[in-house]
């Protein structure tokens, strides 16, 4: 095996220009892969962790998935009741506050009430619709992102005005506002106030920003003409991965509709599967282009050592051991390749991270990459078995080959 090994190192050191264009393309390959993956995979990264942090992980609503259960349909299985609905139904989750303690009880995070109502806000003779969110602040930069995406004003200030609200930037564009500006909040049940606008924000998503406004628990209450209500929950857990499991938990034991962000979110994170495809196809394509190069340089050197070939099967060299060395040439120059593009394919990522976008609403924002281990394995396994296989196949068509005929070709 020395031997073999001996003789792919002297053909790879002999042809060190083709070596060379060889290992070249393979490090461009894998360089270039690493980077198209680390940019796409970061890209979803950064997108899934701004999609988070707009919402809660899980929201718990004053609804329920399934009517409840009438004595008739309890007693007889072959009774089904449907739009059974009572005159007067009370809004909001009840004994919040009981509920709120027995989550927090056993949940690894934080939740807080919130009080959604539809309105309109008038100003300067506009008006549009909005849904208002009465909120704790104090609880509230617990279970969102709200304070760090204040452009004016605060969540204390909600304190400082009477009917106090935080516009999103758009719905105050959309009505004329800013921060000071007295506007009129109007229910399709006929209540109404004068508001205050006392800050502004950008979540950065366009449907919030441009409908919704926050205010106090209790100037919720009053739109909704219930004192004490809450028909929302909010939590931010520790692991928003588990929170479908806290979802299906809290629904058992509240009854309750508790829905999970992933839920909430359900089709966007269908498109990632989608994405996730196109990003291995272009990464595999782009390796598939490196293979091919790799396969011609290593025929021709192959085809150029058909003398030696015929010589070493002369001297008793078996098809196997004249198919190893050449195959041993070959996922060296993989190997080799392999490792000066992982070097290209950080050196391009660690690029590419430092080029910034400036966006007048927030601050200096990069490229998002994603530094995985699992790209750079991917890449390597990838750039070494095409490797092999370039050097096994033009290998095994000349090692089956007689030395007789080899040499009556060569001359």
């Amino acid at each position: 095996m020395k031997l073999v090994f001996a003789i792919a190192m002297t053909h790879v050191r002999a042809r060190a220009r083709q070596t060379l264009v060889a290992v070249a393309g393979v490090a461009t390959g894998v360089g270039f892969s690493i980077m198209m993956a680390a940019l796409l995979q970061g890209s979803q990264q950064d997108f899934s962790r701004q999609l988070v942090n707009a919402m809660p992980h899980v929201t718990v609503s004053d609804e329920r998935r399934k009517p409840t259960l009438q004595p008739s349909e309890t007693f007889y299985d072959s009774a089904e009741i449907h739009g059974l609905t009572p005159q007067a139904r009370r809004r909001g989750i009840k004994n919040p506050l009981a509920t709120m303690a027995s989550v927090e009880g056993w949940v690894p995070g934080a939740i807080a009430p919130s009080v959604k109502v539809q309105a309109i806000l008038r100003y300067a003779s506009r008006d549009v619709g909005a849904s208002i969110v009465g909120i704790e602040p104090r609880r509230e930069a617990d279970v969102s992102d709200l304070p760090k995406r204040l452009l004016q004003g605060s969540l204390p200030g909600l304190y400082r005005a009477t009917n106090a609200m935080i516009l999103g930037d758009r719905l105050a564009e959309k009505i004329g506002a800013r921060v000071g500006s007295n506007i009129t909040v109007q229910t399709s049940e006929g209540v109404r106030l004068n508001a205050q606008v006392v800050g502004l924000f950008h979540s950065g998503v366009r449907a919030v920003d441009e409908s919704t406004a926050y205010t106090l628990v209790k100037t919720g209450q009053i739109l909704a003409q219930q004192i004490g209500l809450v028909n929302e929950l909010r939590l931010r857990l520790g692991d928003a991965l588990a929170a479908p499991q806290t979802a299906a938990r809290i629904e058992r034991e509240t009854g309750y509709k508790s829905v999970a962000w992933q839920e909430a979110s359900e089709d966007l994170l269908n498109a990632f599967v989608i994405r996730n495809f196109i990003m291995f196809t272009v990464v595999g394509a782009i390796l598939l282009v490196a293979s091919f190069g790799t396969y011609n340089i290593i025929s021709t050197i192959t085809h150029e050592k058909a003398r030696d070939i015929a010589i070493m099967k002369s001297l008793g060299f078996t098809e196997r051991r004249v198919r190893a060395i050449f195959v041993i040439e070959a996922g060296l120059i993989g190997l080799v390749g392999a490792l000066i593009g992982f070097a290209l394919g950080y050196a391009l990522c660690a690029a590419l991270g430092t080029i910034t976008f400036k966006n007048p609403l927030t601050d200096v924002t990069r490229l998002p990459i994603a530094y995985e281990p699992i790209h750079y394995a991917l890449a390597a396994a990838v750039a070494i078995v095409s490797s092999l296989a370039a050097g096994y196949l033009p290998a095994r068509k000349a090692a089956s080959l007689h030395p007789v005929d080899i040499i009556r070709g060569a001359t």
